[in-house]
């Protein structure tokens, strides 16, 4: 991952891990500071106590959750820092009491955070998609780039790995081609190679006699992404299928590092679906996802 943050080194200086003390949290705490290790970058290890559980108990049982979670929150920094994880790298610990999308938005332009990393706990998760869980505000609002590390995601994240392999799905929006400068990059600094893939879910109409045509073509649109002086190596790839399983399909067959994917703005989407391969794919993928939010 060290690779990835390559891409944007003059923008990646400030890193958010949102962290509930889970083994998931615990996964994403070590991608988030391997970046904020390599980039020089002040981390900000944050925990939010919901006040929404909290309001019938009254404020004494929300003054002592707030108590605990410090509590946790420092064995948590000491830990790390026996460990010699934390060597090296400015930190902040946060934690905060009230709405946790609100109070973690608060902190990313308060202190004009550049990344948010936040793990997941997998595709049991998208069942609470519909409950407006904090990993769905956080992937659906965040104006930062996200990076979510997954339960199939590898444990560490060492800064002496050199990325290999960066695979950036695109469906050729405005939204993928903001992107896609940040796999270019991060490709090209590390010599890693690059892939460039778009899934067709079905062809329809007079196109459906000659699919190998139409794949021909996508092909073709895909290179032409490809700044022609880029020097890296890169192939182009059309699956067809379902998006987020031939996307992770992909991934885990070519043991890419990093899965790039560029989003809509929350603005733009009317309902749930508009995302929803997205959110899956970072849910259910072998490595972490870099998530960036169009303008």
């Amino acid at each position: 991952m060290q690779s990835v943050a390559s891409a944007t080194a003059t923008a990646f200086r400030r890193i958010l891990i949102a962290t509930d003390f889970s083994p998931a949290s615990d996964k994403a705490l070590h991608h988030g500071i391997a970046l904020a290790r390599h980039f020089d970058a002040t981390l900000y290890l944050t925990h939010v106590v919901s006040s929404l559980g909290f309001v019938l108990a009254g404020p004494d049982a929300t003054a002592a959750a707030c108590d605990a979670a410090w509590r946790d929150a420092r064995q948590l920094e000491q830990r790390l820092d026996s460990s010699g994880i934390l060597t090296g790298v400015t930190h902040q610990v946060a934690v905060r009491e009230g709405d946790v999308w609100e109070e973690i938005q608060k902190l990313v332009a308060d202190e004009s955070i550049d990344l948010i990393v936040v793990g997941t706990h997998g595709r049991a998760g998208i069942r609470k998609l519909v409950l407006g869980s904090v990993a769905e505000e956080i992937f659906r609002h965040a104006s930062c780039p996200v990076l979510t590390v997954g339960p199939c995601a590898p444990q560490e994240s060492s800064v002496n790995t050199a990325l290999q392999h960066v695979l950036v799905a695109t469906d050729f929006s405005e939204a993928a081609n903001d992107a896609l400068p940040f796999a270019l990059t991060a490709a090209k600094n590390e010599h890693a190679k690059l892939t460039l893939l778009h899934v067709i879910e079905q062809i329809s109409g007079e196109a459906a006699g000659d699919p190998a045509r139409v794949v021909s073509a996508v092909e073709d649109r895909l290179r032409r992404l490809v700044p022609p002086d880029y020097e890296g190596e890169y192939d182009c790839r059309v699956e067809m299928g379902t998006i987020e399983e031939a996307i992770m399909d992909v991934a885990e067959q070519e043991h890419a590092d990093v899965i790039i994917l560029g989003l809509k703005p929350p603005s733009t989407y009317i309902s749930h679906l508009g995302w929803l391969h997205a959110y899956r794919i970072v849910c259910g993928a072998c490595c972490p996802v870099l998530t960036i939010r169009s303008a």
